[in-house]
């Protein structure tokens, strides 16, 4: 995106490009809602916040003559989740459908995005609030094994399953995670429809196994085990989507490439929506930006760390150009015909090592193949 010469972007613009990428980009109108009415976020009635096991170092509280976010300091590492609508359900124990972390090294100047595949195997650590024993399993059952409330079988809480899905990303990736944050497929969707939709470039032809051209969900095969009826179909090049289109082009995984495309096709997208909120300008629109939050609802959880204002402040410097998105190649594990799960390859494993050392981009030099192109 072009910027004018020597013109320089009001703060709150700043802020909203960065926290797009931060907690799935709702975050980003909600703390700049905060923000224009200068308030202290809280969270909304009813909904849970997971608390972080570490946080950065953080001012207890800024006095009034040091800015927000002044005693933050990198590197930051923050879980992104996204569940499936059929939280909604009751009893529904939420599935961690989409995994990504966002890491920003020391100078807090460059930020990293990549995904882990749900199919991952991952050892996830016993949980006593749950039950669970721990076990060796999918990376996308933490979020329903931590779920589950022993005396409310019914009631199962997405914010203590994100605790579990924290613990274990932790100790898989080596990286400490700061804050995050969950939403639920829905809340993606009305966010989008709310922004006017988003400009994004189609890598690749995409059929919906979900959705038709009109946007009805397809009937489900008689037989099961499918769906029949006419297609949506995202034919490559630069198109423009809605909220229901958006959100299925980012889910298809049935497509060649496999859960790997959807992951670069969900990176591509939170790009694209932090540039639509950087293009909008909502900070200077109060109106817009209230409109965004109260489409939300309840559809997100801010999960714990320091106060979100404090961390959009000091991540003010990013825009969207400083976004790296990274590809972790892997494969399918099995015995014989069993089906196991996915395991990174070996060069994903050291991406990995490379981030906690700080040398992410020195690795990335190596190893062009692993940015995710626009």
């Amino acid at each position: 995106m072009a910027h004018k010469t020597g013109a320089r972007r009001p703060r709150r613009v700043l802020l909203l490009a960065a926290l797009a990428a931060v907690v799935l980009v709702v975050a980003g109108a909600l703390v700049v809602s905060r923000l224009v009415a200068d308030e202290r976020p809280e969270p909304r009635p009813g909904t849970a916040t997971a608390t972080a096991t570490a946080t950065p170092s953080v001012a207890a509280e800024p006095s009034p003559t040091t800015p927000p976010g002044a005693g933050i300091t990198g590197p930051l590492n923050l879980l992104l989740v996204g569940v499936d609508t059929r939280v909604s359900v009751p009893g529904w124990e939420p599935h961690g459908d989409s995994v990504l972390v966002l890491h920003v090294p020391a100078g807090l100047d460059r930020a990293y995005l990549f995904s882990l595949p749900r199919d991952l195997l991952v050892d996830i650590p016993a949980f006593p609030k749950s039950g669970y024993r721990g076990g060796k399993t999918k990376l996308t059952h933490a979020m329903s094994y931590g779920s589950r409330v022993p005396d409310k079988p019914k009631q199962p809480s997405a914010a203590q399953g994100y605790e579990l899905l924290r613990s274990t990303v932790s100790g898989y990736t080596g990286l400490r995670i700061d804050a995050g944050a969950v939403i639920t497929f829905n809340g993606f969707d009305k966010l989008v429809d709310t922004l006017g939709g988003v400009d994004i470039h189609v890598d690749q032809r995409v059929a919906s196994l979900h959705r038709r051209p009109d946007g009805r969900h397809r009937d489900p095969a008689p037989s099961g085990g499918g769906y029949i009826g006419p297609q949506m179909v995202y034919e490559k090049g630069q198109r423009h989507l809605n909220g229901w289109q958006a959100l299925d082009y980012a889910r298809q995984r049935y497509i060649p490439g496999g859960d790997y495309a959807r992951q670069r096709h969900q990176q591509q997208l939170l790009r694209a929506l932090a540039t639509k909120i950087l293009d909008e300008d909502l900070a200077r629109r109060p109106d817009r930006v209230q409109q965004v939050v109260d489409v939300l609802g309840d559809t997100l959880i801010y999960a714990g760390g320091p106060r979100i204002v404090d961390l959009a402040y000091a991540l003010g410097g990013l825009g969207v150009d400083r976004f790296t998105l990274v590809a972790l190649p892997g494969s399918g594990v099995g015995k014989g015909s069993a089906y196991r799960g996915e395991e990174l390859k070996p060069v994903g494993r050291e991406f990995l090592t490379a981030l906690k050392a700080g040398d992410a981009e020195p690795f990335l030099a190596a190893h062009p193949e692993l940015r995710v192109k626009n």
